[in-house]
């Protein structure tokens, strides 16, 4: 088991447990198209979202990583689109899982880099899962391969996870 000391900007002293190995042993309905550093290589989340706390992953994610310490950035992200909300917004929502501040890819990262919390595990797994409806809309209204055809909604999947230059 490793243990993972955290202190970026949103969480000083936190700490978790690595009990399963990095990228291996995901819940068998969990099954993301993307690793971490393949979705920070393509340009997510207007590049803002890790500039803070690339010392709790490896350094190899963040080789091709596209970042923008300042601000978000949209033409950072694969689709040159914002496809995302505020945390504000997450927040609001009850979105937020007090243990992972910065939402569901935080939480993603942490359970690829092998930490597992059960019931946190199983309600982010389900919140992944119901964004297959936007796969559903891209399929019924745009040709296979179609980059150009719902640009927004193609980058909001890419977030999750989804290989959306593919669909």
């Amino acid at each position: 088991m490793r243990t993972i000391r955290v202190t970026d900007k949103m969480q000083v002293g936190y700490e978790y447990n690595c009990t399963e190995p990095i990228g291996k042993n995901f819940d068998p309905l969990f099954k993301p198209q993307l690793t971490p550093k393949e979705m920070l290589s393509l340009g997510v989340f207007g590049g803002k979202y890790m500039t803070d706390c690339r010392d709790e992953f490896p350094q190899d994610w963040f080789t091709n990583a596209k970042l923008s310490p300042e601000k978000k950035d949209k033409n950072i992200n694969y689709f040159k689109v914002h496809a995302s909300q505020p945390l504000s917004v997450w927040r609001k929502k009850g979105w937020i899982y007090p243990d992972d501040p910065r939402g569901w890819f935080q939480w993603y990262c942490r359970y690829y880099m092998g930490r597992r919390i059960p019931t946190e595990d199983t309600r982010q797994i389900a919140r992944w899962i119901a964004m297959k409806r936007h796969i559903m809309q891209l399929t019924n209204h745009c040709k296979k391969g179609d980059v150009t055809c719902q640009p927004r909604r193609r980058q909001a999947l890419l977030h999750w996870a989804y290989d959306s230059r593919v669909m």
